[in-house]
């Protein structure tokens, strides 16, 4: 399956099953930005009993499978349901790619705050999702340690923030 279309498939099944949730990393920056290499679709996801259920439904319905170890790896319909208050980032294997969950991400504040500043988008196949807006992508950036920085996604954020304040290529931050 084509990696976009698998993309497309997430997104989707997210949306179909309610999940709260707010597209971060590399495919968010795909779809706002520039075509870059991305190996999994990173989620944060609204951090509520309910939300997680829906996001529970939603991975199953996927053919999600995660373990904390490889002895206790399975397939999430099969995981109790309570399993997504376990950690605060989850790495999942599904039929569609890979997929990581966040109930919390470092340096942004709350996941409400975020949402309000999120952006709504359309796929090139036309699946709607909400991406994190450019100024919390920036914000995750910078909260990394400098060598864990991807610093062509800061150059670029940097520049799409000051064409949105209408700021001339030539000004400084």
């Amino acid at each position: 399956m084509e990696p976009i279309r698998q993309i497309d498939d997430i997104l989707q099944v997210l949306n179909d099953c309610g999940v709260k949730y707010i597209l971060i990393g590399g495919v968010n920056f795909l779809l706002h930005h520039q075509p870059i290499a991305t190996f999994d679709v990173d989620f944060w996801i609204e951090d509520s009993d309910e939300n997680r259920t829906r996001c529970h439904t939603a991975l199953a319905a996927l053919g999600a499978s995660w373990g904390p170890d490889d002895e206790s790896w399975r397939e999430v319909k099969d995981l109790p349901a309570n399993w997504l208050s376990r950690q605060g980032v989850f790495c999942l294997t599904s039929r569609h790619g890979w997929i990581d969950l966040f109930r919390a991400v470092k340096g942004l504040g709350s996941w409400s705050d975020s949402r309000q500043r999120a952006r709504t988008g359309v796929t090139a196949n036309g699946t709607a999702y909400v991406g994190l807006s450019d100024e919390d992508m920036l914000q995750c950036q910078l909260a990394l340690p400098e060598e864990e920085r991807k610093l062509d996604r800061v150059r670029v954020l940097n520049a799409a923030l000051r064409r949105n304040r209408g700021d001339s290529p030539n000004d400084q931050q």
